[in-house]
């Protein structure tokens, strides 16, 4: 089993990413920002280190909020042999 660091002492496997969101992009979008509200609502996300919040990193389960940059994880999951596809939120 591969994992990828998410910062502090959080690492998780690759296979439970489904996606990397950057995290001044997702409070632009209104589909991800409703998306993000509610996961906060509900008690899903996590922080995985006190401060500044680069980017969020999506399981099936639980949202890991990183200090991390997504372009970052992105190139860690690659390196772990996870391919990744660029999407934009409208």
């Amino acid at each position: 089993m591969v994992f990828i660091h998410l910062g502090g002492s959080r690492m998780i496997s690759v296979r439970e990413v489904i996606a990397i969101l950057d995290a001044e992009a997702a409070g632009q979008g209104a589909g991800s920002g409703l998306f993000l509200d509610g996961a906060v609502q509900s008690g899903r996300i996590e922080t995985v280190v006190p401060g500044e919040v680069k980017s969020y990193v999506i399981t099936r389960d639980r949202i890991y909020a990183s200090p991390v940059s997504s372009a970052t994880l992105k190139k860690r999951a690659e390196a772990a042999g996870k391919p990744w596809k660029q999407v934009r939120d409208s």
